[in-house]
């Protein structure tokens, strides 16, 4: 049996194309056949159909499952081996959302690249549906997901719990609340209910975020004034701090953003139903993954990372402005 037949026959069940895997894989489609012949003949069975289109047949969807086992089994061994001949090389393989790869990247790396400089890196940058197959293909070794589903093959590790916040502008609110904006404040910094931001223009999200956001505004029976709608939560930031309407942010967020938020925008942690509404965030990997001394490291610069993070208090509110005596 040829490893790399074992391989390309792989790549090549993602596709189902033999001229956009070759393509991809900078193989001509010749070479590419031949690795699957010599697969055929090894087994001494059909590993697809070639029409109407290709697709696996049923020893080829064992082969595959036998092939997937193999991959992983084969970088545990490598990584087994460097910790033994203590070479400290290898490759890392991580995912995480834009936002957080932003954040947490620059406090882990310096440390561990001085730590293990002959180990590399490779980020993916992708949402949480997109990054738990990654790492259950073995594509990834770790992705940082959020609210995720207990999977048998995955573990999950905590990292925090990410506070969603209401911010708006003071002008705005107390534009839209009136006398009783003081009030309001004092109240919310709290914890926040929708029910009291109703008047609010708000910057509503086509995201998972944004679907837990309308769940608070459906169980306080209110419909809210969107300002503008997007699945990109950064233009909510945007849109607030030039006073033009309430957003959501979660903590992570915020955090990012601790030295550009503006001193007139009041910050307030967002409840629903009396409860603080956050997001789950989880550090997720195969179980069957061989964690090597410098994988081990890397995640420990995770979690206290993500530990810090959780600890920073961001809520406040803006000073109420003195009354204006006449000359």
């Amino acid at each position: 049996m040829d490893l790399i037949s074992l391989y390309y026959f792989s790549e090549l069940a993602k596709d189902l194309h033999m001229t956009r895997t070759a393509n991809r894989l900078f193989l001509s489609q010749q070479t590419l056949s031949n690795h699957i012949q010599r697969l055929e003949d090894y087994y001494g069975t059909k590993l697809l159909h070639r029409k109407p289109t290709l697709s696996l047949t049923t020893a080829g969807e064992f082969v595959l499952g036998f092939a997937d086992v193999v991959s992983k089994e084969e970088v545990n061994l490598k990584d087994i081996l460097s910790d033994i001949a203590q070479q400290e090389r290898g490759v890392l393989r991580f995912g995480a959302s834009n936002l957080r790869l932003n954040m947490c990247l620059p406090a882990i790396l310096p440390p561990f690249s001085a730590r293990y400089p002959n180990v590399e890196i490779r980020i993916t940058d992708a949402v949480t549906k997109q990054l738990e197959p990654l790492v259950l293909d073995g594509s990834l070794d770790f992705a940082v997901t959020l609210n995720g589903e207990e999977h048998p093959r995955l573990v999950s590790h905590h990292l925090m719990d990410d506070q969603v916040y209401l911010c708006v502008a003071d002008s705005l609110l107390q534009r839209c609340c009136g006398e009783g904006t003081q009030a309001l404040k004092e109240r919310s910094v709290h914890g926040a209910e929708v029910k009291d931001f109703a008047k609010l223009p708000f910057c509503i999200f086509d995201n998972r975020m944004g679907r837990q956001i309308n769940q608070c505004f459906e169980a306080a029976n209110i419909v809210p004034h969107a300002y503008i709608t997007s699945t990109y939560t950064q233009i909510g930031a945007t849109v607030c701090f030039q006073r033009l309407a309430a957003c959501f942010i979660s903590q992570t967020s915020l955090v990012s953003q601790k030295n550009d938020i503006p001193p007139d925008i009041n910050i307030f942690p967002l409840h629903d139903r009396g409860q603080p509404l956050s997001q789950r965030l989880s550090l997720i990997r195969m179980k069957d993954r061989y964690l090597s001394h410098y994988s081990k490291f890397f995640l420990d610069q995770l979690f206290q990372f993500f530990n810090r993070v959780e600890r920073i208090r961001m809520e406040r509110t803006v000073p109420q402005e003195p009354p204006k005596h006449p000359l």
